[in-house]
């Protein structure tokens, strides 16, 4: 870390970025009875916490592409995995690199970018070398019989040719940093420790630290104690399982990911899936999340520790959101509320009022613009599309409204669907990629009365069709 900064950056705020993979809104503070969450609890109690807050693509690499270019899927052309952004843009500013180029010490540990299936971590946002840990994880000896795992073998670009399933969930009884999420906890509160030593020099740099931490994302492998604080006969379980009403069939995915671990079957052989076995990936999923809550717990109490709490800003941020069997859907890679309703808690001091909320419409795009201005920069020119917007007004008065809709996309069969999302309604556009002449296909849904979309209504309600249609006529057609 370096000595000197200048006067511009001398005096400002640290950030400290934490990023959850595929946490949706499992978290008490945003109204979920079933999760045990009170350290992301009592992080809310600080914040502001965005009610209505989108991921821009269902996936994690794109999604961390998204928050960290400041740009849409749909703006860069970027949406699966193989695609590193560089190739595109070699000189694209990442949030990171913005204020490291700013005077910032920048330094990331965990799942930040998305690292496999072809992906690659972006070595030049960081002042100092990205810190890895494994992503795939199992602990269990009953769990390693077969050897080395597909999934194992794709979050770290290898082959994975031949190689077997790996088992969806494992519990044994081992310490918390038995698991790479325990590990990068225990060496974010080290480092926060160390850059508050150092900021003891008047001179010293202000950081930007970000910590990505893997589960809940499957396999759902953490230590016994994180499932026994729940009750498996007392998880809820997905209502509704069928496919919305008029929703083109290429639009739902039931297969994907979550058939990749043993021993989930494909949806030829079990759709729905048999309740036992929905109820063992239900308890695993949020058993995860009190896992990774305990990881957050570590974070926070160290930054209080540090005495830097006062001076940095915390960004709790999910890549995306997550099914659990609802409309027969399991993980993401969907245009549909839960798969793209995400948690997103800001707390700034000094800026926003603690314990407050806000229901305007945000995007994992305004992330960047948004800790620019709190840090008192201008936003910078880029060389990547730059679709996000600050926030900061809505820290300063929740009742600001900046945008009246969020957009998101995701390709699915050969076609594109672009989506916006107002505070009521769902509007998705599908269009065949390269095939401007073929048919357009609409889905429309109405979240009046919950979350789950039950029936496409877009040939029942013309009148509100069109008026979204005009919305997302103002976006520029996707590259």
């Amino acid at each position: 870390m370096s000595a000197q900064i200048d006067s511009e950056t001398k005096g400002k705020p640290n950030i400290l970025l934490i990023l959850v993979d595929d946490l949706k809104p499992a978290i008490g503070a945003y109204g979920d009875k079933t999760a045990i969450t009170p350290y992301m609890d009592k992080l809310a109690a600080n914040g502001l916490r965005f009610d209505f807050a989108y991921s821009n693509q269902a996936v994690c690499a794109p999604s961390r592409f998204n928050l960290m270019l400041g740009s849409r899927s749909s703006s860069t052309g970027i949406y699966g995995f193989g695609q590193n952004f560089r190739d595109y843009y070699p000189q694209a500013l990442t949030m990171p690199e913005f204020f490291k180029t700013n005077g910032y010490h920048t330094e990331g540990m965990g799942k930040v970018y998305h690292i496999g299936h072809g992906t690659y971590q972006d070595e030049a946002s960081w002042t100092v070398p990205h810190h890895p840990e494994l992503l795939i994880e199992y602990v269990d000896a009953a769990s390693k019989k077969d050897g080395f795992t597909r999934e194992e073998a794709l979050f770290s670009n290898k082959s994975a040719e031949g190689l077997p399933r790996g088992v969806a969930w494992e519990s044994p009884d081992v310490p918390d940093d038995a698991y790479a999420d325990g590990r990068i906890a225990n060496r974010a509160v080290k480092r926060l420790k160390e850059l508050a030593d150092m900021q003891k020099n008047p001179n010293s740099q202000p950081f930007f630290l970000a910590v990505g931490f893997a589960r809940p994302h499957l396999p759902f492998s953490v230590p016994q104690k994180y499932w026994d604080k729940y009750n498996p006969a007392t998880l809820p379980l997905p209502e509704y399982e069928e496919k919305p009403v008029g929703a083109p069939s290429y639009a739902v995915k039931r297969d994907t990911e979550i058939d990749q671990y043993f021993p989930i079957p494909h949806s030829s052989e079990q759709d729905p899936f048999p309740k036992e076995l929905q109820r063992k990936l239900i308890h695993g999923y949020y058993a995860s999340v009190s896992y990774v809550d305990a990881q957050i717990g570590k974070v926070m109490h160290a930054l209080k520790e540090s005495g830097l709490n006062d001076n940095t800003i915390v960004v709790l941020w999910g890549d995306h959101g997550y099914h659990l069997g609802e409309m027969g859907i399991w993980t993401k890679h969907v245009n549909y509320e839960l798969a793209n309703h995400i948690p997103l808690i800001i707390s700034a001091p000094g800026v926003n009022a603690a314990n407050s909320s806000t229901s305007q419409l945000t995007e994992s795009v305004d992330i960047y613009p948004t800790l620019v201005e709190l840090a008192g920069f201008a936003l910078p020119e880029v060389e990547q599309p730059f679709d996000g917007i600050s926030m900061l007004p809505v820290l300063r008065d929740t009742t600001v409204r900046l945008r009246d809709h969020a957009y998101h996309s995701f390709p699915r069969e050969g076609r594109l669907g672009r989506a916006i999302r107002t505070d009521r309604y769902r509007l998705v556009e599908w269009k065949k990629i390269n095939e401007p002449d073929a048919p357009i296909d609409y889905e429309l849904y109405d979240y009046s009365e919950g979350k789950v979309e039950k029936k496409n209504i877009a040939s029942e309600r013309s009148d509100i069709l069109e008026k979204m249609k005009s919305i997302l006529a103002n976006h520029p057609d996707a590259k």
